[in-house]
């Protein structure tokens, strides 16, 4: 069969079950289909399943990040110190919230933020540290939480890519300050679009809740049933931020599934990493030193061009010329124009992080992806390795 005959292989396709497809069709034939009783339902079953205080559900974890941050009350010139590792969402929504956000480089293996490096860029302007858990791999979350305490300041984890990941025999969400999970259908689960806000702060959950829909102070749901009140009031300026029960839906058969999609992930990730092992040209992602389980969100490599004989943007061209999908997460986000312009940073403020979004490339990773998708994968590089 030549290249052209096979069927495309994205680097990300979401796993729905008949299930889940029918409780988004019994939710359409219900009437019901924004924000409603499966919404409530789904931030129970998270809460359960992370263990945490308060869980709701948003329209994506970028609402969640805003809103999060937004309760914090920033002050302007304050700052939030995150990792430049990251989707463009952390940044913005730091500075949507009224924030400056300020960088830390990250580790090299895990790609995530040097929590060793974090206390020398803490000012007496620090308000919030918001970590990264990149690809599903857990931040280092003792010794952050303990210059946190020390220096009394806000934790926000963005936890996007970690619905799912351990640190320590603990999941992310169960324990320290607030995290915000996404649920776009290229993460573990997915609602389509979503996101949610896990906090043991009870005054940022009610603020958050606040937020979500315009302000109003009571449920908006329920007004228009039979026991509900018709009429309402705007206490703050909200946003348009809910969730709606045709994404629950699905998010409800979603989560149960969650530890078997981890399972196979994993499976997945260990192929590559045996498979790779000895080839020159990929450096490998690496494994934390302390206790963990990954959620193993994305499998991504650094390429080394040298030993590959070609850059990233040729691998990629060639992998799809051969109907495979790879993906790059993420270009270092101070690097775009707009934290160039108006924060001063350059090229070589952050090496690590720029070494690491120059080669990096997200390979296919997903739960219905099968043992031969992934040998065709592994084929398909050898075949464009050989030759170049």
């Amino acid at each position: 069969m030549s290249h052209s005959e096979e069927e495309f292989l994205p680097f990300s396709r979401p796993t729905l079950s008949e299930e889940a497809i029918n409780e988004v069709v019994a939710c359409l034939r219900s009437g019901w289909i924004t924000t409603g009783p499966r919404v409530k339902q789904f931030e129970e079953a998270l809460k359960a399943y992370t263990g945490g205080g308060f869980a709701l559900a948003l329209s994506s974890a970028t609402a969640g990040l805003h809103l999060a941050l937004a309760a914090l009350r920033l002050l302007p010139g304050d700052e939030v110190i995150t990792s430049p590792m990251t989707f463009a969402a952390t940044l913005n929504t730091i500075v949507i919230a009224g924030g400056r956000p300020v960088l830390v480089d990250v580790e090299p293996g895990t790609y995530n933020i040097d929590v060793a490096r974090i206390e020398a860029a803490i000012t007496p302007r620090t308000r919030a540290l918001v970590p990264v858990h990149f690809a599903g791999v857990p931040v280092d979350l003792d010794p952050l939480y303990a210059l946190a305490r020390k220096h009394n300041l806000r934790v926000i984890e963005d936890a996007a890519h970690a619905i799912g990941t351990e640190y320590k025999g603990r999941r992310i969400g169960a324990f320290g300050d607030t995290q915000v999970f996404s649920f776009h259908p290229n993460k573990n689960i997915t609602t389509g679009e979503g996101g949610a806000v896990i906090t043991t702060d009870e005054h940022l959950a009610a603020d958050v809740a606040l937020s979500r829909f315009h302000g109003m102070d009571r449920e908006a749901w329920n007004r228009f049933g039979k026991q509900g009140a018709a009429h309402y009031e705007i206490v703050a300026p909200g946003f348009k931020y809910n969730m709606m029960d045709m994404q629950a839906a699905l998010g409800l058969h979603q989560l149960p599934a969650l530890e078997g999609f981890i399972q196979r992930r994993t499976e997945l990730a260990q192929r590559y990493l045996e498979r790779l092992a000895a080839w020159p040209q990929w450096e490998l992602p690496g494994s934390p030193s302390y206790p963990h389980r990954p959620a193993w969100h994305l499998f991504a490599p650094l390429l080394n061009p040298e030993a590959a004989g070609m850059d990233r943007e040729r691998f990629m061209a060639e992998m799809k010329a051969r109907n495979i999908g790879t993906a790059i997460h993420y270009r270092a986000a101070h690097l775009y124009p707009y934290y160039r312009d108006h924060y001063g940073y350059q090229v070589g403020d952050f090496p690590r992080a720029e070494t690491i979004s120059e080669r990096i490339v997200s390979l296919p990773l997903f739960p219905m992806m099968s043992d031969a998708d992934q040998d065709r994968v592994i084929a398909a590089m050898a075949d464009v390795f050989e030759k170049a």
